[in-house]
């Protein structure tokens, strides 16, 4: 079993945050060096050049998140998950989830959806994630559809497994979140389990689930591999299944 990141290229998540932690980190630094030099004000100088190392180890720990620390804890994730036999990826973007599962569960036929918007996502397209699931070869299992996740174009209890990585936080809305635990729910079958990870929001995604009558419901924080520049940007794991009636 790859233990690893899969195969190919997952692009950035949200691919203009680390960008910004450089240019302030930058900008901090300048204005430190100012301080320093030039205002003969080196108290100043020192705060503010701390802040620009924090906003260097900032982006350093965003760019660590999404190109290696996140994929490390999928694996423990699905690892440590019962196997499923039919699974959605909700918000699935280039793909590292869906292969992962494909990768953890070699029985299992494997659907993605996602709007393929590129701002969540650099390259986030379903050529992309076509691509990365040839190089690993599970494309045969895996199927990709562009489809809204409060609007899931899936039958009732169509999944054993659904996960979520970093996806639900991207609806602005308490209303359209609450849609996208609805759909996963109704998708679910019974007995299957919902698998969340994501940054925001997450004891509101369990609240509402606890309202729909899951069961085993968890949560916990996934630890500083999953920091998107640091422990005030963590991420959480939330688990939960559907009864069987």
């Amino acid at each position: 079993m790859n233990r690893g990141r899969p195969l190919g290229d997952y692009g950035v998540d949200a691919p203009w945050v680390p960008w910004m932690m450089v240019g302030f980190g930058v900008i901090y630094l300048v204005l430190s060096g100012c301080a320093f030099w030039l205002w003969d004000s080196p108290g100043f100088g020192v705060v503010i050049g701390v802040i620009g190392l924090l906003m260097f180890v900032s982006a350093w720990l965003y760019w660590h998140t999404t190109r290696r620390g996140k994929f490390a804890v999928w694996r423990e994730v699905l690892a440590e998950t019962p196997a499923a036999t039919r699974v959605l990826d909700m918000g699935c973007g280039r793909g590292a989830v869906s292969i992962m599962a494909a990768q953890q569960y070699p029985q299992a036929a494997v659907t993605g959806i996602d709007l393929w918007r590129s701002v969540d996502q650099s390259g986030n397209t379903p050529d992309a994630a076509e691509r990365n699931a040839q190089l690993n070869d599970v494309a045969d299992r895996l199927s990709l559809l562009t489809g809204d996740m409060t609007q899931l174009p899936c039958a009732d209890g169509s999944f054993d497994l659904v996960t979520a990585s970093l996806s639900i936080h991207n609806i602005h809305t308490a209303d359209g979140r609450e849609k996208a635990i609805d759909e996963a729910w109704r998708v679910l079958s019974p007995g299957g389990r919902l698998l969340i990870v994501d940054i925001s929001k997450t004891r509101e995604y369990e609240q509402r689930l606890r309202d729909l009558g899951a069961a085993d419901v968890r949560r916990r924080p996934v630890g500083w591999r999953m920091w998107w520049s640091g422990p005030w940007m963590a991420t959480t794991e939330l688990r939960a299944m559907k009864p069987i009636a």
